[in-house]
């Protein structure tokens, strides 16, 4: 039907969520009046509180509206700060890991209980965490990588627990740092997450 009836909006979908972009504010409005018309055809209607037109603010796009970002398939879209390829700062609308999804991988870290693993051996734990770690830095990494980091840095924090509570020569904190940042330097490819982040959040 989109393809139909606007050959010339692109737009993207999954499942039931879908992103439709527009030129101008009035092509906007007359797209989703045709879109509302059109799922009444079906006996369906927009969600409500989802359905929204964006602005797409940035450092050209200067002006403002009432919604000036969002949420699609865990990222959220919105003027962030980036450097250019000449190496300055300016400011475009782009993508990075959604504050739900930070949160909903967060509990899911938290789950794994990784500082009482004492039972298994380092290699283990990197056996076990690495395909799925690796996996959220591949998607939510793909954009703004920097927003993912504090959850890195958290999963390295849970780390030095599990050497702190493994080993009672690392029971001081300072010790067990020192020896997690060693290790990484050693062996950077053991851990997915210490490609990009060899350090722990003291902050958890």
């Amino acid at each position: 039907w989109m393809v139909r009836d606007f050959p010339t909006v692109p737009f993207e979908r999954y499942a039931d969520d879908a992103v439709v972009h527009c030129v101008t504010e009035r092509q906007a409005r007359q797209v989703l009046a045709a879109l509302s018309d059109r799922m009444a055809e079906v006996g369906l209607r927009l969600h409500p509180a989802k359905t929204r037109i964006v602005y797409c603010q940035d450092g050209l796009r200067r002006g403002s509206y009432e919604h000036t970002s969002f949420t699609f398939l865990g990222f959220r879209f919105q003027q962030r700060q980036m450097r250019d390829r000449n190496g300055r700062i300016r400011w475009s609308f782009r993508p990075a890991v959604s504050r739900d999804a930070l949160k909903r991988l967060g509990e899911e870290v938290r789950s794994w209980r990784l500082h009482r693993r004492v039972n298994l051996t380092v290699e283990e734990l990197a056996q076990r965490i690495n395909p799925i770690v690796a996996g959220w830095m591949q998607y939510y990494g793909r954009f703004y990588r920097s927003a993912l980091y504090p959850l890195l840095m958290r999963i390295n924090a849970y780390l030095v627990r599990w050497l702190r509570n493994k080993y009672r020569r690392f029971r001081a904190m300072r010790k067990a740092i020192a020896a997690f940042q060693r290790a990484a330097k050693r062996r950077p490819g053991m851990f997915a997450q210490w490609r990009w982040v060899s350090s722990p959040s003291l902050a958890w």
